[in-house]
């Protein structure tokens, strides 16, 4: 019985790391997308939210699945907690991947000279996704604790792009509109920071039992 419940948690883990990945791909696309002006991979983008939707239901239906069959005991309960909160993280994600693409198929244009902190705070919080999932499956908690400072790279990047624009819109005439939409694709990115920080201390809980709010009241 208990072989049988490994097996599911580590296809439970297989299956966190391909949704991690997919996050991972999606950020990277989105990024590219802005970069190249390509209306054909924002649509790419927005496809691969779907398959992350998909991922985020599979995957709680296996959680579920072995909560109700399973009855685990309360280290195996803790991961298979932190497991549901970590698809909900991922799911937004891979919706604020596809907002980015979204902005892109609107503008239908995507040139502005914050774009190089825009790459590099994709590149971070990319990064984020994969260390805090790759954390979750090794049971790494310095991992975790460096992603989770990691956020503060890219909430300095983000604070670098809005003085970029102000720049920006300080040297050049009737840019406003574009000024919004490239300070809308940082603040997604930021806010995707934010989540994978999120999916880290929940990483940090199912290995130490204890949550980073419950340490701060």
């Amino acid at each position: 019985m208990r072989n049988k419940f490994d097996m599911q948690l580590d296809k439970m883990n297989k299956m966190l790391m391909e949704m991690g990945e997919l996050c991972e791909k999606a950020i990277a696309n989105a990024t590219k997308a802005v970069a190249d002006g390509n209306l054909e991979m924002a649509k790419v983008v927005i496809g691969e939210d779907e398959e992350i939707d998909q991922m985020e239901k599979d995957i709680e239906r296996l959680c579920l699945k072995l909560l109700l069959q399973q009855q685990p005991v309360a280290k195996d309960l803790r991961q298979i907690s932190a497991a549901l909160k970590m698809i909900t993280d991922m799911e937004r994600i891979g919706d604020q991947a596809s907002d980015i693409a979204e902005i892109l198929l609107s503008a239908r244009e995507s040139k502005a000279s914050t774009l190089s902190y825009l790459t590099d705070m994709a590149t971070a919080t990319s990064k984020m996704v994969t260390k805090s999932v790759q954390a979750f499956v090794e049971k790494d908690l310095e991992l975790t604790r460096k992603v989770i400072l990691a956020d503060d790279k890219v909430d300095e990047l983000f604070d670098k792009v809005k003085e970029k624009l102000i720049t920006f819109l300080a040297t050049t005439d009737n840019q406003g509109e574009r000024a919004i939409d490239m300070l809308m694709i940082a603040k997604y990115l930021e806010r995707i920071g934010d989540h994978a920080t999120n999916i880290a201390e929940w990483v940090e809980f199912s290995i130490t039992g204890v949550h980073r709010e419950q340490k701060e009241h």
